[in-house]
């Protein structure tokens, strides 16, 4: 390919592609774009702000401004598409300006099997994606990342805080703000991979199962309910089943799917 513009989030896939294209074509011929909006946590924009600059990369920011289109904000089954194809419009006019002949992105062979709007995004405006092309699962990414002493070997999936939202529900930056306050504060009290999904005056926490007692004693049950009310959530609850990737998925029908 010779020169590669990466879109980047500083997650386990697109840091594991993001080495692998400066490892084969060098610094020089590879650009990462980060795209930054209200549903980039604050703590993801650092992460991935440093692990470009542990690579020597030039790391471009775009704004997506996703948050003006309707369609995104309505939240619904698609969101994802419309999100993406934001991202991708101006990643195209970047690689234009810049005389760059690819744009690659990190969806994985196991994407394929998940309802990931925008995998279908990816494919109308023509970017690549080695991972996938090459049947890379999320586990063997990791492997490899252990192998090549990357700092995401095992960093836990985060994808945006829209992701947080129950569908149907309109996005705003306060309900975003919202998520990422209380994710913020989990992150504080130790818990790890973790997610607070936003349903209105509900805040509903997944943990991994394994580590429910953790979150069980009085205190810590205290220190949580006080902090996400001061949040404007007015029920708290704790998911029974425990922390899964893409939760949200599960209401939907596969008419919805469809769209």
């Amino acid at each position: 390919m010779r020169r590669v513009l990466v879109a980047f989030s500083g997650g386990v896939d697109s840091t594991f592609l993001l080495k692998a294209a400066v490892d084969i074509l060098g610094k020089d011929n590879v650009i990462a774009c980060l795209g930054v909006s209200p549903s980039l946590s604050a703590h993801q924009h650092v992460q991935a702000t440093a692990i470009a600059r542990q690579f020597g990369v030039r790391l471009d920011e775009i704004s997506v401004g996703e948050i003006d289109d309707p369609a995104y904000l309505s939240n619904k089954a698609d969101r994802c598409f419309h999100c993406k194809s934001r991202l991708f419009k101006s990643l195209i006019e970047k690689a234009a300006q810049q005389n760059i002949p690819y744009i690659l992105c990190g969806a994985n062979f196991d994407d394929k099997d998940d309802y990931r709007p925008g995998n279908r995004a990816a494919e109308v405006f023509g970017i690549l994606s080695p991972l996938m092309d090459a049947k890379l699962t999320k586990k063997e990414i990791r492997q490899l990342s252990r192998q090549m002493n990357l700092p995401t070997a095992d960093l836990p999936a985060s994808p945006c805080l829209a992701s947080r939202l129950a569908y149907g529900m309109a996005i705003s930056k306060e309900k975003l703000a919202q998520v990422e306050k209380a994710e913020d504060f989990l992150r504080q009290l130790g818990f790890v991979e973790f997610r607070v999904r936003h349903h209105g005056d509900i805040a509903r926490i997944e943990i991994n199962a394994g580590e429910f007692a953790k979150i069980m004693p009085e205190t810590v049950r205290k220190q949580i309910v006080n902090s996400l009310k001061k949040l404007g959530f007015h029920y708290i609850a704790l998911d029974l089943q425990g922390f899964r990737s893409g939760s949200m998925n599960e209401s939907l029908t596969e008419d919805e799917k469809t769209l």
